[in-house]
């Protein structure tokens, strides 16, 4: 249905250059993320007033200590971390969805594994949070790998040779998201060598989003973790 706007049902505008989309967590059972780089300040006030005055829940990426001092008035107030640079506006409880483990093959990598773990948290998701394990101390690995054999997902964040990932994914029994990162020195590339490493693995039940895009990874894994919690 629409109105005599043109309106879809569900669908309203949220200033002149912002709609957003408040009918994705009934279609795809997860929220808007708002992307931070670029807007105006005017433009992230808006977004924040609308989402309060709905009383849903959103998350901000990328968001800088200024926005969110911008932001950080209000009811529900903004709650920021300066690490993973994740704003997040909560309005609402949700219903528990699953367990997912976030591993970082280094320090290096922790901003962007917090993304994708903040990500996860906000969707109803227990999140057990494992960093620096990377490969060239493989008994780090061995050390929490019983801690993750139960997750119903695992996010592995990589970068330089990105090769934990792949290792992770031919022990634990459940899906493994591979989050490659732009840490790394020259032949890295920004992150292409852990890129092109994860997606030339062999191990079975990894899958690949792209560089950094730790926001991506949250999302698919609260979705796959709802779908496997659903099917038990």
């Amino acid at each position: 249905m629409h109105d005599a706007a043109g309106r879809g049902e569900g669908e309203r505008p949220d200033g002149p250059e912002v709609r957003l989309d408040y009918e994705r967590p009934r279609r795809k059972g997860i929220g808007e993320v708002i992307y931070c780089p670029g807007k105006s300040d005017s433009q992230m006030l808006s977004i924040a007033a609308s989402v309060r005055a709905k009383g849903v829940n959103m998350a901000f990426s990328r968001m800088s200590p200024e926005q969110a001092a911008l932001l950080a008035d209000g009811r529900p107030p903004l709650e920021y971390d300066a690490v993973s640079r994740l704003g997040v506006i909560k309005n609402e409880e949700v219903e528990p969805r699953g367990v997912i483990a976030v591993l970082s093959a280094g320090s290096s990598d922790v901003p962007v594994a917090s993304e994708a773990a903040g990500i996860a948290e906000l969707h109803g998701c227990r999140v057990k949070k494992f960093f620096d394990v990377g490969v060239a101390g493989l008994h780090r690995l061995m050390g929490i790998l019983p801690e993750i054999m139960d997750a119903d997902v695992v996010i592995v964040a990589a970068g330089m040779d990105g090769a934990l990932p792949s290792v992770v994914a031919g022990l634990a029994p459940g899906l493994v998201i591979g989050l490659p990162t732009s840490v790394g020195y020259g032949v890295a590339t920004g992150g292409h060598a852990a890129l092109n490493s994860m997606l030339s693995s062999c191990s079975p039940g990894l899958v690949v989003v792209n560089i950094d895009n730790g926001v991506g990874a949250g999302l698919s894994a609260v979705i796959a973790a709802r779908g496997k919690t659903a099917i038990s």
